[in-house]
């Protein structure tokens, strides 16, 4: 990608045009590149991949600290695997790729790439469980899932490659294996909220919208700036009808063979990403938390004619100070650059602190800092500045969250009507409602939801029972359950 594409900055506001607002930022900050001739399949840039490593490595580490152990499960998938389990089967297999021939040779069986790995792992499950003294089993890994994304897609946001974790563990009861639903959800909080500062709900998903083969899905949704809200990682209590198909049993203490309970979870990080950068971005471009930054410091040094030598000796001598004490500098010295194309251009990628050197600076003993978080400046002694940034380190991320939690407070609204569903909609709300029914029953009233309001039943709030404050606003029955309607991506 040119580097001429960062000579200006994003011309579009995000709250007027957050489409474009998007295309550009992608380009500018050079995110990914979706010129790849294969629809849906963007190429992701270095700048990018190095915070979604970053992110991937947040919840490998929580897992194991919970003792998840991990595994690599091939990526195809034989048809026969997705065939044991029936309701899996209807709500995946039109999203497969079908993987027909090895060279020349058509094989007698289709393979599939994987769309996620419960047919895989629960095949082997079943050869690897035996006893009572084997349980819990929890493993995770960290892979790419497949899926032939039929609606718009967009980089990181919608996609039909998808980069994740996912975890799938096993257990003796439903109240093991339950237990372990809500753990999950207590990493998405933990990470998701406290290291990426993205507010978020957790639903409970309606029958309908429920993984496939699942008893019951809980999700985080976020609500982004374009109005619709995205579901990130999702934690799944999944059908003893799994544990059925692939023989996934064990033998108790008293020598009798029972079904396991099993769970699934799947943070996917290239859409924690997408969601990341949606929602804290502004019009000049990235704002990154501390901890997902692929770097955290450039030093821009001011070169004047004469002054060459000095200037670059004391940015040297300053990033070796702050690389010493655990950061990650970058000394931008590059000469084909004037230095208000490079503060653009850092600004533009999110990069939490700019420091600037110049001939006046070393006379006075001091450097200009700018933090990305406050979009302050500030002069700072050379006597203080390792302390400065180690403040501004441990209050970037929390700056964010604050900032996050404000934007984010007024965009729930009630609606008692369809009228006031679709007002809410048009104007980037998520509504909270009451509705008829969240098993099937309901699912006619969630269909005219989506077909003639255009939002969607994202669920209700898991663990928590609201007051019901309205009869159905779509069929105008008894309302049972309290929901949330909005547009999603």
């Amino acid at each position: 990608m040119s580097k001429k594409v960062n000579e200006i900055g994003i011309t579009v506001k995000k709250d007027e045009d957050f489409s474009e607002w998007f295309t550009q930022l992608m380009k500018k900050a050079e995110l990914a590149d979706v010129r790849y001739n294969l629809k849906g399949f963007p190429v992701y840039m270095p700048w990018a991949v190095r915070s979604i490593r970053k992110i991937t490595r947040m919840w490998e580490e929580e897992l194991e600290a919970r003792g998840h152990e991990p595994l690599l499960m091939p990526l195809l998938i034989p048809e026969s695997n997705f065939h044991k389990e029936a309701d899996h089967v209807e709500g995946f297999t039109p999203e497969v790729f079908w993987v027909t021939h090895g060279g020349d040779k058509e094989f007698e069986e289709r393979l599939a790439l994987r769309p996620t790995s419960e047919t895989a792992l629960y095949d082997m499950y079943g050869k690897w469980i035996q006893t009572y003294r084997d349980l819990p089993f929890k493993r995770y890994q960290s892979v790419s899932v497949f899926r032939h994304e039929t609606k718009m897609t967009r980089p990181f946001m919608r996609t039909r490659e998808i980069h994740w974790t996912e975890s799938h563990n096993v257990f003796a009861t439903e109240e093991e294996a339950y237990k372990d639903a809500v753990e999950n959800l207590e990493i998405t909080e933990k990470l998701l909220y406290g290291k990426l500062a993205i507010p978020h709900i957790f639903f409970k998903r309606p029958q309908w919208d429920k993984f496939p083969g699942a008893i019951n899905t809980f999700a985080a949704d976020v609500l982004l700036d374009s109005g619709k809200v995205l579901q990130l990682p999702s934690s799944h209590m999944i059908s003893q009808a799994f544990s059925k198909a692939f023989d996934v049993t064990y033998k108790d203490a008293d020598e009798q063979e029972k079904l396991a309970w099993i769970t699934c979870y799947g943070p996917a990080h290239s859409r924690n990403y997408g969601a990341l950068i949606t929602f804290h971005g502004d019009d000049k471009g990235l704002v990154l938390p501390w901890d997902v930054a692929p770097e955290h410091i450039v030093i821009v040094p001011l070169i004047f004619k004469g002054k060459e030598d000095v200037v670059l000796e004391k940015a040297t001598e300053i990033k070796k100070q702050l690389v010493d004490a655990g950061y990650t500098v970058r000394l931008d010295d590059r000469d084909n650059f004037s230095p208000g194309y490079k503060f653009n251009e850092w600004e533009m990628k999110g990069m939490p602190i700019r420091i600037v050197v110049g001939p006046k600076d070393i006379e006075n003993n001091q450097v200009e800092l700018f933090r990305r978080d406050l979009g302050t400046k500030e002069f700072v002694p050379l006597s203080d500045l390792q302390k400065t940034v180690d403040s501004i380190r441990d209050s970037f991320t929390d700056n964010l969250r604050d900032k996050a939690d404000k934007i984010i407070a007024d965009k729930t609204v009630d609606g008692k009507t369809e009228r006031e569903i679709i007002a809410a909609l048009d104007s980037g709300k998520m509504i909270r409602t009451c509705f008829c029914s969240t098993d099937l029953d309901g699912e006619a009233c969630a269909t005219k939801v989506e077909k003639e309001l255009g939002g969607e039943v994202r669920g209700e709030k898991f663990n928590t029972k609201e007051e019901l404050f309205c009869d159905c606003p779509i069929c105008g029955k008894k309302a049972n359950h309290v929901v949330y309607i909005a547009k999603s991506h």
